[in-house]
């Protein structure tokens, strides 16, 4: 499923038009985006939680010469999803 889907579905399933579904949904992953910049957590009861996680430094090879590389730090979003969305998937 893309956006565009995804807008069709949640108009439909809240009785919205797109273009009100497609702000929603704009609205709710710019939030989301905001919080988790900010170093907050984002925790949807039943759905699951966003977080943002830390990578440390590594070294690592490029593929194509096989020369040492240093990769650096980095924090990176991280999902965990929640109960309800586990039993619902299985």
């Amino acid at each position: 499923m893309n956006k565009t889907e995804l807008v069709a579905a949640i108009a439909e399933e809240a009785g919205l038009t797109k273009a009100d579904a497609a702000r929603a949904l704009d609205a709710a992953v710019s939030t989301v985006t905001k919080a988790l910049s900010s170093g907050d957590s984002v925790a949807i009861i039943g759905f699951g939680t966003f977080k943002v996680g830390e990578r440390s430094a590594r070294t690592g090879r490029n593929p194509q010469t096989g020369a040492e590389m240093q990769i650096p730090a980095a924090k990176v979003p991280k999902f965990s999803a929640g109960k309800a969305l586990k039993e619902a998937v299985n």
